[in-house]
């Protein structure tokens, strides 16, 4: 993978886990959703500045998808994109303080190897 391929990955998957932070944050402010009140929550997601701002990162995160598209097969570029899970986990442990079991970090590891293993094997 080229230098430039490398950036766009790491762009994209910095924009998809920026996407899934700011959309947390914006989910975390509509509070509590039931049936009584899911109409006024949707107006809410058009309204809240943290999921318009998740929104934004999502679209740049196809645009940067895309054009790494066009640079490397995407036998490698989705497995590589992957690798925004294993962000969105940790951020999800140091930022919201969520609670990460065994098991979880093993799936992170598995990921993460499983990645290595799909980009290395296209060369």
């Amino acid at each position: 993978m080229s230098f430039a391929s490398f950036c766009l990955l790491i762009a994209s998957v910095l924009a998809s886990v920026g996407g899934q932070f700011f959309l947390k944050m914006g989910a975390n402010q509509l509070g509590k959703v039931n049936a009584s009140n899911v109409m006024g929550t949707i107006v809410s997601m058009v309204t809240t500045w943290q999921i318009l701002v998740g929104l934004t990162f999502y679209g740049l995160g196809v645009v940067t998808y895309i054009l790494l598209l066009n640079k490397v097969k995407i036998s490698v570029a989705s497995p590589a994109l992957a690798t925004s899970y294993i962000f969105a986990v940790l951020l999800g442990r140091f930022y919201f303080g969520d609670q990460i079991s065994i098991p979880q970090y093993v799936g992170i590891g598995f990921i993460f190897f499983g990645v290595i293993l799909l980009t290395q094997s296209t060369q």
